[in-house]
């Protein structure tokens, strides 16, 4: 039976069979013209003419993975340019801290300097205080060097004499103005900074730079000086429980240490003058007796011994402080961390109680506690500090290191800081007064260089508790109106700061 016409099947069929030969004579006319074209400059494209589209058929995927490919390579070397870069910024910056550091270091130990020279206490009639302040400033100046020479920058130590510089604001202010507050500013340079990955911008070297200002504030002088402002009190730590009347010792050229309505020096003889036999003991007599205090007015370096509720107890105690009976002895033997304020309770100042009780051999404690303090024992020369004797007038102190002195390499040269600079109040008070009541009102600070001539304290009749000192500065605050106090730091009523701006 044949297929219908109609039928479904047959008509797949004798399509397909048509579009095959079809496709087949296409292909071999294609050949054959393509076999036949012998023009060597004209490329003619067929497919139009056979049906067929001239579209260009996209490009095979390989292109796309070829843009990845070069756009990987460039982020690579972008990132590590970028990388190696930073490496030379964070080198930068590290060597830019460490300068900063060494500034700070070096501005801070020079006006430790200007502190504890007696520059600040010396007043500008003496006719030695123009020499005092140049000899202070060639100190200073020294000093600072020598600690930022002990300072790596980028890698090395600095060079004191060509990366440091030193200058004092005395060029610009009057010469009172300087005496009270003196400013030092250090400058560290350093133009040869190696470079790393910037080579490759041609630059092999970068220099860093830092600069920082401290000063030493003496508030003595500034009642004198018209800068339209009340005086700013201070109040420095590590404070003895020593508490002295307002009386010179004998041989002064003014019965009072310093003003007590202005702060101001009136004894100016008082610091650096040989105190002679007059030394610093305890008012109350060697065994402080019960009732005491009932006539015991006020007398010239005869201190009052502070309650210890006063004096909070020290953080931090020489190893000796464990041969130590007593609250009082370890505040003189340690540093009181609590700031003591000058002035008055109204404004602002911290009152202080004074120790009344009775406390038998209270001299022989004073003097067991300032050895401990001092490094030495009783009656034994060359082991604590000494002020130095190559210091004449209108010389900075300075300050011999002793044979226990703790410090590696101070035994036998000058030192600026030593254990045995203390700082002691000064209350109101006068000749005449009556026994002093509690509390009492500071109206300023001594600094004293214990066992001055190296001596331990002796603690034996005639001289048990009696102490050797010289005056190495005076600190009036007045009773001016209140201000936030300048905090010191260390055993020194000159405080010393940073005012760098940040």
């Amino acid at each position: 039976m044949h297929p219908t016409r109609n039928d479904p099947a047959e008509q797949q069929r004798q399509k397909k069979g048509r579009h095959g030969s079809a496709g087949t004579a296409v292909t071999e006319q294609t050949e054959s013209a393509l076999a036949n074209d012998t023009s060597p400059s004209v490329a003619t494209d067929v497919r139009p003419q056979l049906g067929m589209s001239s579209a260009v058929p996209p490009a095979p995927n390989r292109q796309r993975g070829v843009v990845i490919l070069l756009v990987a390579v460039v982020l690579l070397f972008v990132v590590g340019a970028m990388a190696a870069l930073s490496i030379d910024v964070v080198t930068f910056y590290t060597a830019r801290s460490e300068a900063q550091l060494a500034a700070d270091a070096a501005a801070l130990a020079a006006a430790r300097v200007l502190a504890n020279s007696g520059m600040t206490s010396n007043p500008v009639t003496d006719p030695n205080h123009a020499n005092l302040v140049s000899a202070t400033k060639i100190l200073a100046g020294a000093i600072a060097k020598q600690v930022a020479a002990q300072n790596e920058v980028g890698g090395r130590l600095l060079n004191a004499a060509t990366e440091v510089n030193v200058t004092f604001n005395d060029g610009s202010v009057s010469a009172a103005l300087f005496a009270t507050n003196p400013h030092v500013t250090v400058q560290v340079t350093r133009t040869d900074l190696p470079t790393f990955f910037a080579r490759i911008w041609g630059t092999t070297t970068v220099g860093v730079q830092a600069s920082a200002a401290a000063e030493a504030y003496n508030p003595s002088g500034a009642s004198a000086l018209p800068l339209g402002a009340a005086v700013t009190p201070v109040a420095p730590t590590c404070v003895k429980p020593w508490v002295l009347p307002n009386i010179s010792p004998p041989g002064g050229v003014n019965n009072k240490i310093i003003d007590a309505a202005t702060g101001a020096i009136l004894d100016t003889s008082l610091v650096g003058r040989d105190l002679g036999g007059t030394r610093l003991y305890a008012r109350c007599g060697g065994n402080c007796q019960p009732n005491w205090s009932t006539n015991a007015t006020p007398i010239g370096w005869r201190y009052y011994p502070a309650d210890p509720a006063s004096f909070p107890s020290p953080v931090a105690l020489p190893a000796c402080a464990a041969t130590l009976v007593n609250a009082y002895q370890l505040d003189i033997a340690g540093c009181v961390p609590a700031p003591i304020t000058c002035g008055t309770t109204a404004n602002g100042g911290t009152p202080i109680n004074l120790d009344t009780s009775s406390h038998f051999g209270r001299n022989s404690q004073t003097a067991d506690a300032v050895n401990c303090l001092t490094h030495t024992a009783a009656n034994v020369a060359g082991d604590a500090d000494s002020l130095s004797p190559a210091v004449t007038p209108g010389e900075p102190f300075e300050f011999l290191g002793g044979n226990n002195n703790p410090v590696p390499g101070a035994v036998g040269n000058n030192v600026i800081v030593s254990d045995s600079l203390v700082t002691v109040p000064i209350y109101d008070a006068d000749s005449g007064d009556p026994a002093p009541t509690s509390p009492v009102t500071v109206i300023g600070f001594v600094q004293l260089l214990l066992n001055s001539d190296g001596v331990g304290v002796s603690d034996t009749a005639p001289n048990s508790g009696r102490i050797k000192t010289t005056v190495i500065n005076v600190v009036g605050c007045g009773n001016g109106a209140p201000l936030p106090p300048i905090l010191g730091n260390g055993a020194s009523p000159v405080p010393v700061r940073l005012i760098t701006p940040p």
